[in-house]
């Protein structure tokens, strides 16, 4: 029987190797994928040609896992707020950082803009106004364990303080509060029906926060495919996913296809977070979003040992102390 403590861990380990995972593949379209690696059944080295992280070691996260450990960290040290300003600086540093690193894996083009708009003088609650990649949604993870989803109100409150300066939009917000909400209820214990059900609500809510973007709706979109890929089969729900649903950056896309995949694949957390990496598009963050969710379902015993071990010795990655911080703002936030 998992504790909290272990479903909380497994969020954060789920998101990191979602994120390895998907990371050699980022970028490239299916075939590509196909003819350069073959099957995704393991963390790979990344190829020379890799358009994001070329050469890049087997077990390596990306953007995904350290924008998320920074929001963890800046909610820690804001006693569970973010400060929009703080945020956008400690962004811009990150960036300059895997600059001087010689990295491609900058950041997406909704945070580019924002902090362009900030620099120019612009407003939190103005520069995030067109937002609508999933740039929110694939760092949000720490605001599912830092705040319980019994309290509607003060979850989507807090999604909305990280993600507000750069994806301000109904779609962003939603996509944001789907996946904070799987998984928190997925680190309190709910099954993982239960916490997709917690997603589509907090989408439809989420969308009521943001200013409007047009759009699919996410909470919509997601309630369908869920219906639609639930007992398809392996061969049906690769191109389900990229050719219909999408595994774009589009919010609206890989966030509905990440958890349409936690729907159709929950019981295998390497199968599903493997089929994200081979599913093309954005690939590191659809994977990354999925094991989030998957992670807080199953927890950490539930994901696989020598991966992880993999993920702690390539990234210097200690993850359990964090987990504690943010499940001791939980405790303090809950209704």
């Amino acid at each position: 029987m998992s504790t909290e403590r272990d479903r909380a861990h497994g969020a954060l380990a789920g998101l990191a190797l979602g994120d390895a995972l998907g990371m050699p593949t980022q970028s490239m379209s299916r075939e590509q994928i196909a003819a350069r690696y073959g099957p995704v059944a393991t963390l790979l080295d990344a190829a020379p040609d890799q358009p994001i992280a070329p050469g890049m070691p087997a077990g390596s996260i990306t953007d995904d896992t350290e924008q998320a450990l920074l929001l963890a960290r800046l909610l820690v040290e804001g006693d569970g707020r973010v400060d929009a300003m703080a945020f956008a600086e400690a962004l811009e540093r990150w960036e300059a950082d895997m600059v001087r690193r010689g990295s491609a894996d900058l950041l997406g083009p909704s945070t580019k803009r924002a902090l362009l708009r900030l620099r120019a003088g612009e407003l939190p609650d103005e520069s995030g106004r067109d937002g609508t990649t999933n740039g929110a949604a694939m760092r949000v993870t720490p605001v599912g364990i830092a705040f319980p989803v019994a309290d509607t109100g003060r979850l989507l409150d807090a999604v909305v303080q990280a993600s507000r300066v750069t994806h301000g939009t109904t779609i962003g917000i939603a996509a944001a509060a789907a996946v904070a909400a799987a998984v928190s209820a997925g680190v309190a214990g709910a099954d993982l029906s239960d916490a997709l059900d917690a997603a589509e609500h907090a989408a439809a809510a989420g969308a009521r926060r943001g200013r409007w973007s047009a759009g699919g709706d996410v909470s919509a979109r997601l309630r369908w495919a869920r219906g639609w890929v639930r007992g398809m089969p392996d061969a049906d729900l690769g191109d389900a996913l990229a050719d219909v649903v999408g595994t774009s950056v589009a919010a609206q896309e890989s966030v509905v296809a990440a958890l349409a995949l936690a729907e159709a694949r929950g019981s295998d957390p390497l199968a599903a977070l493997t089929m994200a990496a081979g599913i093309g598009g954005d690939t590191d963050t659809v994977a990354a979003m999925c094991g989030a969710v998957l992670g807080a379902r199953h927890g950490i015993a539930g994901l696989p040992a020598d991966l992880l071990d993999t993920l702690r010795r390539v990234n210097r990655l200690d993850l359990e102390p964090l987990v504690d911080e943010l499940l001791t703002l939980r405790h303090r936030t809950a209704p």
